[in-house]
């Protein structure tokens, strides 16, 4: 199980318990995920921590002064 944190502009775009969906970006040295369509994205990941599931689900949702952040839950399995 690997959980990631998402951050989300507005609240209640998403409940917990929400099956999602994955879209992979790539920088020149990251990578980064957006929640579809366009709800909430990550930070950036280094190649070596590359997320192999495309889908997932809210664990969570947190407020603290910086806004809204989303906890999905993925089920990984090595490739």
């Amino acid at each position: 199980m690997r959980r990631m944190e998402f951050k989300m502009e507005r609240q209640g775009l998403l409940q917990v318990g929400d099956q999602v969906t994955i879209t992979e970006g790539v920088l020149p040295s990251n990578y980064y995920y957006t929640i579809d369509p366009a709800l909430a994205m990550s930070g950036n990941f280094p190649f070596r921590e590359r997320l192999l599931a495309r889908a997932g689900t809210v664990a969570a949702i947190e407020e603290n002064e910086r806004g809204f952040y989303v906890v999905v839950e993925f089920e990984e399995t090595d490739q």
